[in-house]
């Protein structure tokens, strides 16, 4: 038993290893003063310092933050009445079809989407004249067709969890369908949402494959730009922007735990109050 533990012990750290010790690294490199990413000439900070006075970087951070928001809002709200359609109507014509056209692209490569996403861009410009061009439009609607798939995945799941007691009693004391909604059913699956948006906010400022289909000239999001720098080899000023990415990231994600287990004691606890005084 006492190797057993052993053995899976070793095991997790050599995996936590395996991926956190690249990262650790690369975060080292970005405070090298060399102009090789991988060969230590001193500690500096003036990769970090160019990097916030590069025109080119900055244009397409600012591009493909505002994408990220925007495609990952529609995306949450679409999802979410897909993933509540789904888990509360489990009887409605088309069902099965709605079913798997909203997970479709959770199984298809991101090179199909991106495919398809630009035949079909191409074709509405023939037929009606838009869009004109291909950029942050066409990017944001490839982005919120993709995300909207992991949003209404996670909300499902929530309300598949959750219990339906207390909707029902609701609806039994008087209260109307949408009242349950916002009153009840929103606050109840307010994580699962909030989870859905950041994962929807960070696929779509990763992501390389379907933007590089849909975008235009002038319309460079900071993936596609690191991308085009890493194709001609690393460099630390890639190294600080890698460093400052996760370190946004990260703050986030801590952010969102707080928030969410916050928000999850706050509903516990208004669900034990309602049922003592129903009692």
């Amino acid at each position: 038993m006492k190797r057993n533990r052993t053995f899976l012990f070793t095991v997790l750290c050599f995996g936590f290893a395996f991926f956190y010790i690249p990262i650790l690294s690369m975060i080292v490199f970005s405070f090298n003063a060399s102009r090789l990413a991988t060969v230590w000439g001193g500690f500096s900070t003036k990769w970090y310092v160019s990097l916030l006075s590069n025109d080119k970087v900055i244009d397409a951070l600012v591009l493909s933050l505002q994408i990220a928001v925007v495609s990952a809002t529609i995306a949450t709200i679409l999802g979410t009445m897909a993933g509540i359609a789904l888990a509360r109507f489990t009887k409605f014509r088309g069902r099965v079809l709605f079913s798997g056209l909203v997970t479709a692209p959770l199984i298809m490569p991101e090179v199909i989407t991106g495919i398809s996403s630009l035949i079909f861009f191409i074709l509405l410009a023939d037929w009606i004249g838009w869009p004109g061009q291909r950029g942050f439009t066409t990017i944001t609607l490839a982005h919120i067709t993709f995300c909207m798939v992991f949003v209404t995945t996670i909300v499902q799941a929530r309300l598949v969890q959750s219990d339906r007691a207390i909707e029902e009693a609701a609806m039994d004391l008087g209260s109307r369908p949408w009242q349950v909604m916002f009153d009840i059913t929103l606050p109840v699956i307010s994580p699962a949402i909030l989870s859905g948006w950041l994962l929807a906010f960070t696929i779509s400022l990763d992501d390389v494959v379907i933007s590089s289909f849909v975008t235009g000239p002038g319309s460079t999001t900071l993936p596609l730009l690191i991308w085009s720098k890493v194709k001609l080899g690393v460099t630390p000023d890639i190294n600080a922007l890698a460093t400052l990415m996760i370190l946004t990231v990260g703050v986030c994600v801590i952010v969102a735990g707080v928030v969410m287990n916050r928000a999850e004691k706050r509903r516990l606890a208004d669900e034990r109050l309602a049922f003592r005084n129903n009692d």
